[in-house]
């Protein structure tokens, strides 16, 4: 029996293997049956080329499992191996060095494999002794026997084989059991060999028979041989592309829509992606796309192939451009896989193009299931972005759809501001903010339905890639103006603005000439603003401040506001672990008095007149105090201070002057306790915006019916 030493530059290698690629030991299997599929493939191409005669027509791969023998064997029916093949491809491993090969790969696992074809020998990973029992498909050969138990030491021997092909037995260590399951061996046949070119054979289809499941005489095929993604897209139909989503997603409902990827330059690529119903909640998994090598799956962790914002598409992508076994540090600096990632966000975004172009009514529909997706891209990746400005819709409160520059043109007529800005209203909640809509649309302005997760920042990505498209447009404007000596001065390209349509009262949002000043002199305004908001019953996170507006009177007496941006810096703190800051201030409110409106001028009025005359000593003072106060600071003459006998005289007016009107306020407050009507229209104002709730609401309740009777 010949016997001999694996041409190894260290002592024993095996060790090695089993240390570096023990976190992946389970991938023996897939290296073992890629082995005997290249075996069967290699025939297939001998054939071709006339030099093998015999028939291929039923070329497979088995797997078999022996739980008392304690051994799994892989066997295939391709080109077997000679002895002298054998010595070359098996006895001789060279490698630099130990030394240079730890050092290299000590944190690289999968890149063994896949630098050095050592996949033959992951078997001992989980196997304490290997054969091989092979015959060549070469006239005249002997079949051979070769065995090594996991030490530099083999033995090969001629052996009796009838049938072309190879067998690899392994007899696996007593902590490797688990690979004498079968549902463990039917699992990562799943996983990693469902979709190999040739048959994979593992145990019979069974049968309900006689109270149990039986084994019948039909070989069980685990794989699918010609998978959908390498056919022709013009051979398939919708059905086809459903049924296969439904295969790799088993319990989803039906994608939105799919991509067949077929490239074949600069490299060559496969595969189908789908868009799956996405939920409101940004939910993105990181094995929803599967990687495979020529039909064999490598990995389902594609962030290097895939950006970020892909991985919440679902699919396969198979490319022999990718080397297999490799290591996701390994793919993320590959300039193929680069490549690929680039063109794989190229076809996204023409497909979904193709779609809104050539199908606008069917992306419509759609269009809620996709949003996030699509805002996702835009805010992660430039390119995209730049392309999905092109087909990214925009949706009314009325249920409409419109492209971005379809949009800006409707409402151009009717919501530019006096400084040309195109100002884009929109509400967050089309039942909660029912009368600032209404009240925008009763004016003839638009409202957005801005809703979605990622619409905050969305929203201000926008507005800052429409400004640069203006100021572009602005700079080929005055351009073309001064090449003409006729030509008429151009109007400015103004920048276009989203501010919610609670941000403030519409004459603010969208200012136009001649804007409306409040009714009410400063000293109502005062007092008003003292009245309203000393009755303010506390709400949580929250601050108010009492401001003015000249309204229409047919408007409502009270509005709360609050401002566009410190609620956008709040927003995008949800979103910017570095603005965060933001997100611990309390919520700033306006609550806004409509001057015109009858019911707050009688309320005003009738305050001025019943604190006439106990505000008006107090007045008189303030005045006498204010008035001491600025003579002595016109003292100071040239910035050097007051003169020094006269601080403790200035320091005691100021003191007694906030006093004074720490008085009034008391006066005024304790007035507004027993003015129901105050506290009515606060309480509306506060309910319509949903901040009223608990001791507050009953409190209103109760007020409301006392004011029926």
């Amino acid at each position: 029996m010949p016997k001999g030493t694996i041409g190894v530059t260290t002592n024993n290698i095996f060790p090695v293997i089993k240390k570096f690629l023990y976190s992946d030991h389970e991938i023996f299997l897939r290296e073992l049956v890629s082995n005997a599929i290249d075996a069967t493939q290699k025939l297939k191409t001998l054939q071709g080329a006339g030099e093998f005669k015999g028939s291929t027509e039923d070329l497979k791969v088995n797997i078999a499992v022996d739980k008392e023998a304690g051994t799994l064997t892989v066997s295939d029916s391709g080109i077997g191996m000679t002895a002298e093949e054998i010595d070359k491809y098996i006895n001789q491993i060279a490698f630099s060095g130990a030394e240079e090969f730890l050092e290299k790969y000590k944190d690289n696992a999968n890149a063994i494999i896949g630098h050095f074809g050592l996949g033959f020998y992951s078997a001992f990973m989980v196997a304490k002794k290997v054969e091989i029992r092979t015959l060549s498909w070469q006239e005249g050969a002997k079949a051979v026997h070769w065995s090594c138990d996991g030490s530099p030491e083999f033995e090969m021997e001629d052996c009796d084989k009838a049938e072309r092909g190879t067998d690899i037995i392994l007899t696996l260590d007593d902590d490797e059991k688990e690979f004498l399951e079968t549902a463990r061996i039917e699992g990562l046949l799943k996983k990693y060999c469902r979709f190999l070119p040739v048959p994979i054979i593992f145990g019979k289809e069974q049968e309900w028979k006689d109270g149990k499941y039986q084994d019948t005489d039909k070989d069980k095929v685990i794989n699918d041989v010609e998978p959908l993604w390498s056919r022709m897209p013009a051979d398939l139909k919708d059905e086809d592309y459903l049924k296969f989503y439904h295969a790799i997603e088993p319990m989803q409902d039906d994608p939105l829509f799919w991509i067949h990827l077929n490239v074949d330059y600069p490299f060559t690529l496969t595969g189908i992606l789908y868009f799956p119903k996405i939920k409101n909640n940004l939910d993105i998994r990181k094995d929803r796309i599967q990687l495979y090598c020529n039909q064999v799956y490598v990995t389902d962790s594609v962030e290097g192939v895939v950006p970020d914002w892909l991985m919440l598409l679902q699919g396969v992508i198979d490319s022999p451009d990718i080397p297999l076994n490799v290591s996701r540090s390994y793919l993320q600096s590959d300039r193929a896989v680069k490549k690929i990632s680039t063109y794989i966000t190229k076809k996204v975004a023409a497909r979904l193009e193709e779609i809104a172009k050539n199908q606008p009514e069917e992306f419509e529909k759609k269009w809620n299931d996709i949003k996030i997706f699509i805002e996702y891209g835009m805010l992660s990746d430039e390119k995209f972005c730049d392309s999905g400005l092109k087909f990214a819709l925009l949706e009314n409160t009325d249920g409409k759809y419109f492209k971005i520059e379809d949009y800006r043109k409707l409402i151009e007529g009717e919501q530019k501001d006096k400084d040309g800005n195109l100002i884009c209203l929109y509400a967050t909640d089309k039942e909660g903010q029912y009368a600032y809509i209404k009240a925008a649309t009763d004016k003839g302005y638009d409202v957005l339905l801005m809703n979605g997760e990622l619409d905050v920042p969305f929203v201000s990505m926008l507005e800052q890639k429409l400004d640069k498209e203006n100021s572009g447009a602005s700079r080929e404007q005055n351009r073309a103006s001064s090449s003409s000596a006729e030509a008429q001065p151009t109007e400015a390209v103004g920048n276009m603005r989203f501010v919610r349509v609670d941000s403030d009262v519409l004459d603010n949002l969208i200012r136009k000439e001649g804007e409306n000043k409040p009714q009410f002199t400063m000293e109502q305004q005062e007092l008003a603003q003292t009245l309203f908001k000393s009755q303010i019953p506390p709400v949580e996170k929250a601050e108010f401040m009492v401001t003015f507006a000249a309204m229409s009177p047919e408007d409502q007496p009270v509005v709360i506001t609050q401002s566009e941006y410190m609620r956008r810096m709040k927003d995008m703190a949800r979103f910017q672990p570095g603005m965060s800051f933001y997100g611990e201030m309390p919520d700033m409110y306006s609550l806004v008095l409509n001057t015109k409106h009858p019911l707050i001028q009688k309320v005003v009025e009738q305050a001025e007149q019943s604190l006439a005359a106990e505000l008006k000593p107090v007045d008189e003072e303030i005045t006498a105090t204010q008035n001491v106060v600025k003579a002595i600071r016109d003292l100071d003459k040239d910035n050097k201070g007051v003169p020094e006998d006269k601080k403790q005289e200035l320091e005691n007016n100021q003191k007694q002057l906030e006093e004074l009107r720490h008085k009034k306020e008391g006066i005024i407050t304790a007035y507004g306790a027993g003015e129901s009507r105050v506290h009515q229209l606060i309480d509306i104002a506060l309910l319509s915006n949903r901040m009223l709730k608990g001791e507050g609401l009953e409190r209103f309740l109760k007020r409301s019916v006392g004011l029926l009777k």
